[in-house]
């Protein structure tokens, strides 16, 4: 059996992914006793011993959905969206152009071709502008893409609020970068588990296990609730041409 969080997992964040998965693990009593760091995230989603993991909501309208149960998504208490929902923030360097128009023809920044926050997010936001943004930089990740930013070798790029907001508290490189846009709010990153598993049974641990983290753990993971989105409005999402 295997079980990951790997979505937001960093050093400061790394401990307090762990006791929510040990809160899990406790109230199931089945599954690996420690979340796995090591496996590519892919084939940790379409494993068919996956118990629980978080993914993004692209891969998962692209495939997984066919695969995997959705257990419930996390609210991480944004104002302004819906429960569960989430966005990405438009960053560029401090002292460059504020418009986000100006970027048409400028480098943009993104992390994966199958990342809703990333790629799918601010291409379907400037799509609704009346352009695309055609000269790009693969980063591999979203604080690669801010260091990309920072260093000109891109322009611009889209971070995961989440994201963002862990590089706010803990990155001196977000000093260096501003936000300038917003795009529209889409469902959250998912919790999600293997075909074999009972959904319900581990959304009631999930539930149960962040219930009862720690004041700290509770402050740096920043989850308020889980929730339920249902399938069709994640798979409702608009997909830009890669």
């Amino acid at each position: 059996m295997i079980a990951s969080l790997g979505m937001y997992d960093r050093p400061e964040t790394a401990a307090a992914n762990d006791a929510l998965w040990a809160g899990i693990w406790r109230v199931l009593g089945y599954g690996p006793e420690y979340l796995d760091r090591t496996t590519a995230e892919m084939d940790i989603w379409q494993s068919p011993d996956l118990v629980f993991s978080q993914t993004c909501g692209m891969p998962y309208r692209l495939g997984l959905h066919e695969t995997v149960q959705l257990v419930g998504t996390p609210d991480y208490g944004f104002a302004d969206v819906p429960a569960g929902y989430y966005y990405s923030v438009f960053v560029v360097r401090k002292d460059d152009d504020s418009d986000l128009a100006d970027y048409q023809d400028r480098i943009l920044a993104y992390n994966e071709p199958t990342s809703q926050s990333g790629w799918a997010a601010p291409q379907n936001h400037v799509f609704g502008l009346g352009f695309q943004f055609e000269k790009l930089l693969r980063s591999g990740g979203h604080i690669a893409s801010a260091h990309a930013v920072a260093n000109r070798t891109a322009d611009i790029a889209a971070l995961d609020v989440v994201t963002w907001r862990l590089m706010c508290t803990y990155d001196a490189l977000a000093n260096d970068l501003k936000v300038i846009q917003t795009t529209s709010p889409t469902p959250g990153l998912p919790f999600i588990t293997g075909p074999k598993s009972d959904a319900s049974a581990i959304l009631s641990a999930a539930i149960a296990a962040r219930d009862t983290l720690s004041a700290e753990h509770q402050k740096i993971l920043g989850i308020r609730k889980i929730v339920s989105i249902d399938t069709a409005i994640y798979l409702s999402v608009r997909t830009p041409p890669t």
